[in-house]
């Protein structure tokens, strides 16, 4: 067996047993109150989970400086192509 692989079968198996043991917690609590506890925390890392992925995507936007116009790429692709053409003139000459 790969070390991946090895990685893959370890994360499939403390997957399933934290899902065992959460399901148990929630609908058979040992102690009063866990299971609404475990909820709350739950709903709370939830939130900020899919919070904070917006605010990152937002913040990236924010911060992203806009791209150049289209027409001022076209310039600077036509000037290229000029230079180019002037080397090989030259080159052709030479």
């Amino acid at each position: 067996m790969h070390k991946d692989q090895a990685v893959g079968a370890a994360l499939l198996a403390v997957s399933a047993i934290i899902i065992v043991v959460y399901i148990w917690l929630v609908f058979f609590p040992p102690l009063y109150g866990l299971d609404l506890f475990l909820l709350k925390i739950t709903g709370a890392v939830a939130v900020v989970g899919i919070f904070a992925i917006i605010g990152w995507i937002g913040y990236t936007l924010a911060t992203t400086p806009p791209p150049k116009p289209i027409e001022e790429i076209e310039k600077e692709i036509e000037s290229e192509l000029k230079k180019a053409e002037a080397q090989e003139q030259e080159q052709k000459q030479s």
